[in-house]
This record gives structure tokens, sequence and C-alpha cells, in this order.
């Protein structure tokens, strides 16, 4: 009988889970001039996976981070300043200290026309709790950020990254079911409650 009750339980509890996809963001960057991109921004065990392609400057660096809003209109300068839930000061995306949102530089290159592929993970960014960026914008700016080593107080704030240049609101693109529905549960939440649930029958039983 316990073992039967116990094969239900394992059955319950998993079965959200394996019917569960990673939360999948997208955000899809445009400006008043000709940049354009799309990012997509995947969890997974080490945080989330940043990866898009962005069109439309000369080879070089542009100062790149998740900004507080999600209003781009019209000019993206309604977008808020830089995520920065904790009150830190600007860093790079590899810095001990950075806002959340700071994500460092995109290198355009000449491969016949511009380009800036971009792909690294982030273990700071979430798509959930207080480093959750949906909603928020990201945004391209002008110039090469310093990643708050330019020696000044607007390094610390901005990395002396300049006017914003291209801008899109992070939205959810997958799965298509509630992102607050079961199926979401992390693995982890899901052993405690198993452990928690066995423990309690097996404490009953003896």
């Amino acid at each position: 009988m316990l073992a039967r009750w116990l094969n239900i339980i394992a059955i319950i509890c998993v079965i959200p889970y394996t019917k569960g996809e990673p939360r999948v963001a997208i955000a899809h960057l445009q400006s008043l001039q000709s940049v354009t991109g799309q990012i997509e921004l995947t969890e997974t065990a080490k945080g989330l996976h940043v990866y898009g392609v962005i069109t439309g400057l000369p080879p070089g660096a542009y100062g790149f981070h998740v900004h507080e809003l999600g209003d781009v209109t019209p000019d993206c300068n309604l977008a808020g300043r830089h995520f920065n839930p904790e009150g830190a000061t600007h860093g790079g995306r590899e810095s001990t200290i950075r806002h959340v949102g700071d994500l460092g530089n995109v290198l355009f290159v000449n491969d016949r026309a511009a380009s800036a592929t971009v792909d690294f993970e982030d273990s700071v960014l979430t798509l959930r709790g207080q480093n959750s960026i949906l909603g928020r914008s990201l945004v391209l700016h002008i110039h090469e950020d310093d990643l708050g080593l330019g020696g000044n107080s607007t390094s610390l704030t901005t990395g002396n990254s300049g006017p914003r240049v291209a801008c899109g609101v992070i939205g959810i693109k997958s799965p298509y079911e509630p992102w607050s529905a079961a199926s979401s549960v992390s693995p982890s939440v899901l052993l405690f409650i198993t452990s928690l649930t066995l423990f309690t029958l097996r404490w009953k039983l003896l």
C-alpha cells in the first residue's frame, strides 16, 4: 500500500515539470534610424542565455543594457535608467559590482554589412523574481561602454555610453501556457515538495 502511494505522489510531482519548457523572452530592437535586431533570452541552469543579431551600425563596440521601463516610444528616452534594483554602481557584465541591467558592449564587425552577434549567458538576469527583466527594455547606445572604469561620475552611472540608438520591450515568447502555471515549477522546488511529502507519509506510518 505504501509503495502504491509513493508512486502516485512521485507521478503527481513530476508531471508538471515534464510538461514544462524553459521560459523564453524576446525583444525586437528598432530605432528611428536603420538599426534593427532580435534578441532572445532563454532560461538555463546558469542563468539567461542571451542570443541574437543586431544590424545597422558601423563596426565598433556599443553599450548594451537592460533599462528599467518598457516605454520605448518614440525614441527610447522614456525607458528610464539602467535596471538597478540593488542601487549598485555601474560596471560590466563580469564585474562583481554592477547594475542588474549592465550587459557590457556588443561588437559590430564588418562582413559585407556590419552586424553584431550577441551570444552569452548571464547569471544575474532572470525572468522571475526581483531581477526579472520582463516588461523592461533592451537598449543599445551609440558609444562604447567603459564598464565603470572611466574615472568620472558618469562612468559609474551610464558607462559614458552616450545616447540611445535602438531599443525593444522584453516580452514573453514561450511557452504558451501561463508562466504562473504549475508546469513552470523548478526541479528544486519539486524535489523539496516530494521529499517533504514522503517524509510525512513515512512518519505517519511509523
